[in-house]
């Protein structure tokens, strides 16, 4: 780390201690546009033995309980890395150069799962329903089903899950260490929408990471520093999909694509089935030679809609219209009366025709 960069860090731990209460909102606005600043609080995270380490992990517990939005945003955006040097870390069994981050993890975990009047919170998230329309679907194109649309909504099939109350915890175990590393990308994934790309490029980096140290593809990747496995659980992996994901379409498509691979590799040596049923998804979803850069910036999911009724009812072929066509076809024949239109069907049938074209 060079002697500007810590002086930077430096300058930003001093800066905070004297802020009058007062300027916290204009701070927390000019924060986020300090890249020089972010760059180097990365270097310090990434250095276990950093004399700074401390003292950064204690400042950003302070922005995330300061109450500050845009400030707990700005903690969040470490998140990847700060899990990715505890693990790293707890691997090699050097527990005593991660406590300020097991500190900070824990400091989050604690603030998240109650409310702002100490209540345990209960998050609760609704199972869509084929059978109501979405950005994504409409009932009537899925065509003839076993279930109809009718049958669907009668059965009420509208479910909702719920995650928590989670307890307290006090210090991070082997026994609930992923229960709650799982439940901060939860809450990291939550505010994905506002984080810069410097931390989409982290959480790809460490996903990889995580899902091939000590394994063979280690080798292929390239990546030096530990050789340990690191373990990891069904729904830990299942957040990391969920950010990867989201970093696809972010301008993130070389790395999200690589970290996607190294989730599946890993989730097939685990026999994760959870993992594997979404990433498998994911990949089968991604469009096949859309996204040629990494840096083209935003992007969107394309999704195919629905035409509307008036587009429709503008170019459909009715069974009146066929009716009027073979009238207006067979008029000018001779036979029989019950073969002929009266003149009111006629004009009818003209109309017909004209709709279709």
């Amino acid at each position: 780390m060079f002697t500007s960069e810590k002086g930077l860090v430096e300058e930003w731990l001093s800066e905070f201690k004297t802020l009058p209460e007062t300027s916290l909102p204009n701070y927390a606005t000019n924060l986020k546009d300090k890249s020089s600043l972010v760059s180097s609080l990365y270097k310090v995270i990434q250095e276990p033995q950093s004399e700074l380490l401390e003292p950064v992990c204690h400042q950003l517990f302070e922005f995330y309980r300061s109450g500050e939005e845009q400030l707990l945003r700005f903690t969040l955006q470490f998140l990847p890395e700060l899990i990715w040097c505890y693990l790293s870390v707890s691997t090699s069994r050097n527990v005593h150069s991660s406590g300020c981050i097991e500190a900070l993890l824990l400091g989050v975990y604690n603030l998240e799962i109650v409310d702002k009047q100490g209540h345990s919170k209960v998050l609760s998230f609704t199972i869509p329903s084929l059978s109501k329309p979405s950005v994504y679907h409409e009932p009537s194109s899925i065509g003839s089903m076993a279930l109809t649309e009718s049958a669907l909504s009668q059965h009420g099939l509208s479910k909702v899950v719920y995650s928590g109350p989670h307890p307290q915890r006090e210090m991070l175990t082997a026994q609930n260490r992923f229960e709650v590393l799982t439940f901060l990308l939860l809450c990291y994934n939550a505010a994905l929408t506002y984080m810069p790309s410097v931390s989409l490029q982290s959480l790809c980096q460490i996903c990889s990471r995580i899902c091939v140290c000590g394994y063979p593809r280690q080798h292929v990747r390239k990546y030096k520093g530990i050789s340990s496995r690191i373990p990891v659980s069904s729904g830990f992996m299942v957040q990391m999909l969920t950010g990867i994901y989201f970093a696809f379409y972010n301008g993130e498509w070389d790395l999200a694509q690589k970290a996607l691979d190294d989730i599946i590799y890993r989730a097939q040596l685990e026999l994760y089935p959870e993992p594997l049923l979404v990433a498998n998804a994911i990949k089968a979803s991604l469009p096949h030679g859309a996204m040629k850069s990494s840096k083209e910036g935003t992007r969107c999911i394309q999704v195919e809609i629905t035409p509307t009724s008036s587009r429709i009812s503008r170019n459909a072929v009715t069974s009146m219209s066929i009716r009027g066509h073979r009238w207006k076809r067979h008029g000018g024949s001779k036979g029989s009366r019950q073969n002929r239109p009266s003149s009111d069907m006629e004009s009818v049938s003209c109309w017909n025709l004209q709709s279709l074209f």
